[in-house]
């Protein structure tokens, strides 16, 4: 039977990496993008069953949005997340995702410009990172995709560090016992998919990478490793 993924959303209906979001899913996924049910967490919170009834939950960046803010709409979500944690459902999460889900579960966010990321990063695994059976078959350092200006500063108790770039220690988690990891990266993002959000939102390439769009293109290489995550959580997790 083909699995179904759940992707909670948040984004402007007008943002034009909406659908971009859920085609990179897709290709992260290998899967046909009809398996993706979109479920908006600006409106509404998706239901129990709703969470039941797909095998994997995906949460990705928001574009707009921070996860260090504040607003009834994000207390829902925080709210969802908790749920997810609670119910063990698996669930896979980046950048905003990772952020929120950290700040559902009792860590910390902040917005802080100084440790923004934009581009194609370096990352190194933890020694916790190196045992785990999703991140573990990775080499030591490997490349991803990001783009934030929030970031962790401080994990959930019940969250086990797997990685780390030089200027954001809290790059990926997972919570103990559970199939939910977390990354503050892009795992669904490659190098094409990383040119068409910066164009998508041209003021990140100078409020956050502060630089011309010229020397972050030439910055801007594969990721193979990170973009084998998603699969290799499918597999151990689901298959």
């Amino acid at each position: 039977m083909a699995l179904r993924y759940l992707l909670l959303q948040t984004r402007n209906a007008n943002d034009p990496v909406r659908q971009q979001e859920v085609l990179c899913f897709a290709r992260a996924l290998d899967c046909p993008v009809s398996a993706i049910t979109v479920s908006d967490l600006l409106s509404s919170a998706p239901s129990r069953e709703s969470l039941v009834s797909h095998d994997l939950v995906l949460l990705g960046g928001s574009g707009h949005y921070s996860a260090a803010g504040e607003g009834e709409w994000l207390e829902r979500a925080f709210e969802v997340m908790r749920e997810i944690h609670r119910m063990g459902r698996p669930t896979f999460a980046s950048c905003w995702g990772f952020q929120a889900m950290a700040r559902a579960m009792g860590g910390q966010c902040i917005n802080d410009l100084q440790t923004a990321e934009l581009g194609t990063i370096q990352l190194a695994l933890t020694d916790a990172g190196r045992e785990d059976p999703v991140f573990g078959q990775l080499p030591r350092t490997f490349t991803a995709q990001a783009g934030h200006e929030d970031h962790v500063v401080e994990l959930p108790r019940d969250a086990i560090l797997l990685a780390s770039s030089k200027r954001v220690p809290e790059q990926a988690f997972r919570f103990d016992g559970l199939p939910i990891y977390c990354t503050q990266f892009h795992s669904e993002i490659d190098r094409a998919a990383m040119l068409e959000r910066v164009v998508a939102y041209p003021e990140y390439v100078e409020r956050i990478a502060q630089t011309s769009y010229e020397i972050l293109l030439r910055g801007l290489t594969e990721t193979p490793e990170a973009n084998s995550l998603l699969r290799r959580f499918v597999r151990h997790f689901l298959r």
